[in-house]
């Protein structure tokens, strides 16, 4: 029997009761079509999946009592960041899923060189909330109890200027890169991981990523589509270094 989980973005502790918010409501009650007296499991974010029971259904409000909670392991051993050139519609939001149910640990929209997509201050903070609201999305779907942070998108040089020399292993995914995903070694740190958006990075930032220490990793002998690549990048590092 499919296991029903919904994000609630607040504190949750055994033995309360809660309603839902809006849109988890609407979800439940119209959608899921559930009843009072079902159950299902709710998360937060804080590593833990509550078990809950529904105590009723209404029109404009689902209340539901948090029974018990579990500890969730299924975080990859390999923290990874998909640095992202932001890319057009939909594709982005591919992405955002994708890298979620892929187990990444953190995503940065990037604008960079050749970027199309152009967001001023109201959209991209639109965005930033969908995207946010994708990956938790994609953490009902996949088990995942821990949503990937999702950074405000930014320029790649500004981007660079605050990164901290935490021992992370840069890669940016390019064509001509002289690194395979075989041939990598991380560490605790973990890795980054640029990728270009429709167009590929342009000759200013390439250099800017390697003045910042970022190595070329290159995935065999296609070119990948920017939504294409960062994922597959992404699996063939946890089926060689995660926990595929």
């Amino acid at each position: 029997m499919r296991t029903i989980r919904i994000h609630i973005d607040q504190p949750l502790s055994p033995a309360s009761e809660l309603a839902l918010p809006a849109q988890a409501a609407e979800h439940v009650a119209r959608v899921l079509r559930m009843n009072a007296g079902d159950l299902l499991t709710v998360f937060n974010g804080d590593g833990y999946d509550y078990t809950a029971t529904l105590l009723s259904v209404g029109k404009r409000d689902v209340v539901v009592r948090i029974d018990d909670r579990e500890r969730i392991d299924n975080e990859s051993p390999l923290p990874l960041t998909l640095a992202q050139g932001v890319a057009r519609g939909e594709k982005m939001d591919l992405i955002v899923q994708k890298a979620t149910e892929l187990g990444v640990a953190r995503i940065v929209p990037l604008f960079t060189e050749r970027s199309e997509v152009k967001l001023d201050a109201s959209r991209a903070e639109k965005r930033l909330q969908h995207w946010r609201a994708v990956a938790a999305s994609a953490c009902e779907q996949s088990g995942r109890v821990c949503i990937p942070q999702v950074l405000p998108a930014q320029p790649l040089q500004d981007w660079l200027k605050g990164l901290p020399d935490d021992g992370t292993q840069r890669l940016a995914l390019l064509p001509e890169g002289a690194l395979r995903a075989r041939e990598l070694r991380f560490g605790a740190a973990g890795g980054t991981l640029v990728v270009g958006p429709e167009g590929g990075l342009g000759d200013r930032d390439v250099a800017a990523l390697q003045g910042a220490g970022f190595q070329g990793l290159r995935l065999g002998p296609r070119i990948l589509r920017t939504e294409t690549a960062g994922l597959a990048a992404l699996a063939a590092l946890q089926a060689l270094h995660g926990d595929f």
